[in-house]
């Protein structure tokens, strides 16, 4: 397995991680915990499930950056790669929305937008991939996925850290500002979900009339 592989492999750990988190979080509820320094309380920790979460999270989401370069850039483009690393966005995105449905920071009909979406575009290019040609990703689909990091990311910050947090960060609280940050995000992604899904559908109309 060469390098880019074992980091889509790690965005799958982190995954597992992201859920289990959310899962022990969902029993247990919230577990503050103070963090300091030198000069005292710096911010705290309204949920260690949801922290552990976030950074299972971030790392997944940047780690979807490193791989694909690296594959491109290193000439390491494999079939297992174009299995795992589309397998893995999907999976870790998708399990995002389900939980933020699930406490109400999301509503129900983009998670099953999001996820029909999927579904969707996987389809196709599996028709594409048995006429022996490939739905290519376009840049709509690239900065959909973006959006939608950013409004779980935009999300997960307040669940873990509350309004607690570092001034660089501190638009992300719960607030005016945290609220117009995630329906940014949010609505932002809902609409390149719209586009990139029917954008996917015309190009790939033509292997479902053949």
């Amino acid at each position: 397995m060469n390098l880019p592989n074992s980091i889509t492999s790690l965005r799958l750990v982190m995954v597992v991680v992201f859920t289990v988190a959310l899962a022990v979080g969902g029993e247990s509820g919230h577990n503050p915990v103070a963090a300091t320094s030198g000069a005292g309380a710096w911010f705290e920790i309204v949920s260690v499930p949801a922290c552990v979460a976030l950074w299972a999270f971030v790392v997944g989401a940047v780690s979807d950056f490193f791989d694909g370069y690296l594959a491109r850039k290193c000439g390491m483009v494999t079939n297992l790669g174009k299995l795992l690393d589309p397998l893995a966005d999907k999976i870790l995105v998708c399990a995002a929305f389900v939980y933020l449905s699930s406490v109400g920071m999301c509503p129900f009909w983009v998670t099953a937008l999001i996820i029909f979406r999927e579904f969707l575009v996987t389809g196709l290019r599996q028709i594409a991939a048995l006429k022996g040609e490939a739905l290519a990703a376009d840049r709509s689909g690239k900065w959909k996925t973006g959006l939608q990091l950013g409004f779980c990311i935009a999300c997960l910050v307040p669940l873990a850290y509350g309004g607690n947090l570092p001034q660089p960060l501190r638009f992300l609280s719960i607030g005016v500002g945290g609220e117009w940050c995630r329906a940014f995000f949010l609505w932002g992604s809902v609409l390149l979900t719209i586009w990139s899904g029917t954008h996917y559908l015309i190009r790939g109309s033509r292997y479902l009339r053949s």
